[in-house]
């Protein structure tokens, strides 16, 4: 490698990124068009992580710390050390290319070794959450074909898997890794992974790999039926050059923080790919319970300075009194997983002078629509389309819909061809595959409406859209305005059945501490819709409730609410039948 000093080397890693895009910005400085640009045989780990540890060995990569107390800060040349490591020890342990591996390591510093490792070794990574029960892990185990899992010893995880490996017996090797110093890694039928490391020789060569072979699995996180298997290729970190440049806003100096555990497909978005082609370090916080006010604390200790987590955070954060905190590092901030209420957008505004940049993707995905660094949001709306896709809103037909009417929010592709950030298909499902990617449309199930400047606002998934009346109501909008009510603090729009009316809109409600329910609570919360949106669009409809349904990811499954109320109907017809 040619000798540099140390400011060249600082560009290198910093515009390593450009290596494998083409890009050009509008007069404003705004990404206008990215083109992405690999070899056949790319490889995340190899030519970028590695190529940074060549450049800069002692540039950071991570600061890790836990609820404990403990701290740890990784440079690049660690991590291509640890993950050549792992590698050598996944490999003698019989770990080859085409293998799916399962990790369920949380928010442990270990998953990145491992993830890097798998990358090196062309086994597949299958991200997964440690609140997986045994029937969780049966059904992934067999789905997959799983062959082997590294996971957390903290918690109910290896004794779920356990249970699991009871009927199902295609797992070679278990290996736990302990998470903290309070933790351990020995176990009965498991590896200690971390004992067991420093056992075996660094992987010392190139393992070839090809950049369309599968890299990782996600098991979606979907709010009806079996979670479906999503899987990406190795390009698909490229993809995330725009999550991180230019949604995060990051450069080669931002410690990043972004709140999510390492099971989610979130993890991707924010917690190692665009973040560091662009030579970034990550924050990580590795907590078991989240408490916004430790979060807050993280921030202020660290000095992060660039932040994502979805809404439902920052209304913690809020609630909790963040005014209290220094959060003036923070120079931006972002949000996705779920749509954003304006509220939120205005307090956290209020309170740090900046406005969160929303974008909304899928597991299948990166960022489909997005508010670009350079842009001025507008609060509420998800952004207008990447320039990594095209973008279209559909009705039922297929067909384009025009401006300010609501649509399927669908990615062009030409002849079905795969295309960077984009997932290759459901494994091993061919005909749901299809269902859902066809006339060279991939159809996301999601709605959302476009405004004359072309910004995208959502409003629910296409089961979720209310028929009511003759309208069509999309839920998301109820929910922001009774979300701005002091007494709400989640809530969950529906249709439910109505003899008179066919469908009306409910709202299923959690109050917060203070509030009760009551009939005149009821009415009050019905006049304050009324008086913030369309008389038609109130709920008719309010049921006070402990907790809403979710997936594991926490997204709300409305479609449980509804088979609760279609249950109740069937009950009280029987009732009123036998009368």
């Amino acid at each position: 490698m040619k000798k540099t000093n140390a400011m060249e080397q600082n560009r290198l890693v910093e515009t390593l990124y450009q290596s494998f895009c083409k890009e050009t910005f509008d007069e404003n400085g705004v990404l206008k068009t990215f083109e992405p640009i690999y070899p056949d045989n790319f490889n995340f780990a190899y030519d970028v992580v590695d190529q940074i540890a060549a450049y800069q060995p002692d540039r950071r990569a991570m600061v890790w710390t836990n609820e404990h107390g403990e701290e740890r800060i990784f440079t690049f040349g660690e991590m291509k050390y640890y993950s050549d490591l792992t590698a050598g020890m996944l490999r003698d342990y019989g770990v080859k290319k085409g293998d799916m591996v399962m990790l369920v390591l949380s928010r442990h510093y270990q998953f990145w070794f491992c993830i890097l490792a798998l990358h090196k070794l062309g086994a597949v990574a299958i991200n997964s959450t440690n609140m997986l029960t045994d029937k969780d892990y049966l059904y992934r185990f067999s789905s997959a074909d799983v062959r082997y899992i590294i996971a957390t010893a903290e918690g109910e995880t290896a004794a779920h898997v356990e249970t699991a490996c009871q009927t199902y017996r295609g797992i070679r090797e278990k290996f736990l890794v302990a998470g903290s110093k309070l933790a351990s890694g020995k176990r009965s039928g498991w590896i200690d992974f971390n004992a067991e490391l420093e056992r075996h020789q660094p992987l010392d060569h190139r393992i070839p790999t090809k950049a369309e072979e599968p890299l990782l699995l996600y098991f979606t996180s979907g709010t009806t039926g079996n979670p479906k298997m999503a899987y990406h290729n190795h390009t698909y970190p490229i993809g995330h050059i725009i999550t991180a440049k230019y949604w995060h806003g990051i450069t080669g100096s931002d410690l990043h923080l972004t709140v999510a555990d390492t099971g989610w497909a979130k993890a991707s978005w924010g917690k190692i790919y665009g973040q560091w082609f662009v030579g970034a370090c990550l924050f990580v916080y590795d907590f078991t319970k989240f408490v916004p006010t430790d979060l807050m604390r993280m921030i202020a200790k660290y000095r992060v300075t660039s932040f994502c987590a979805p809404p439902t955070v920052y209304r913690f954060l809020i609630k909790e009194g963040m005014e209290q905190y220094d959060l003036s590092s923070i120079r931006h901030a972002t949000t996705a997983g779920e749509a954003l209420n304006p509220e939120v957008f205005h307090r956290f505004y209020e309170y740090t002078g900046v406005k969160i940049m929303e974008a909304f993707g899928q597991s299948e995905t990166t960022a489909l629509t997005v508010n670009l660094l350079g842009t001025e949001p507008k609060p509420g709306s998800m952004g207008k389309c990447s320039p990594l896709y095209e973008i279209d809103l559909v009705d039922a037909d297929g067909n384009s819909v025009p401006d300010g009417t609501v649509g399927e929010i669908v990615v062009r592709t030409h002849h079905n061809k795969m295309q960077v950030g984009l997932f290759c298909g459901y494994y091993r499902d061919k005909d749901l595959t299809y269902k859902v990617w066809h006339d060279n449309m991939y159809h996301t199930g999601d709605t959302a409406w476009r405004d004359e400047d072309g910004y995208y606002w959502y409003v629910g998934r296409v089961d979720d859209v209310i028929k009511a009346s003759g309208y069509r109501i999309g839920p998301f909008e109820i929910e922001s305005v009774l979300m701005e009510h002091p007494a709400v603090r989640e809530c969950a729009v529906t249709g439910a059945s109505d003899p008179l009316r066919g469908t009306v809109v409910k709202a299923t409600v959690v109050l917060t501490s203070g509030y009760s329910p009551s009939q005149e609570l009821i009415k009050e919360l019905q006049e304050h819709v009324k008086k913030q949106t369309a008389p038609y669009k109130y709920p008719r409809i309010i049921e006070f409730v402990d907790e809403l349904p979710k997936t594991f990811s926490g997204k709300i499954k409305r479609a449980e609410i509804r088979r609760w109320d279609e249950a109740r109907q069937a009950q009280l017809a029987t009732v009123t039948r036998r009368v």
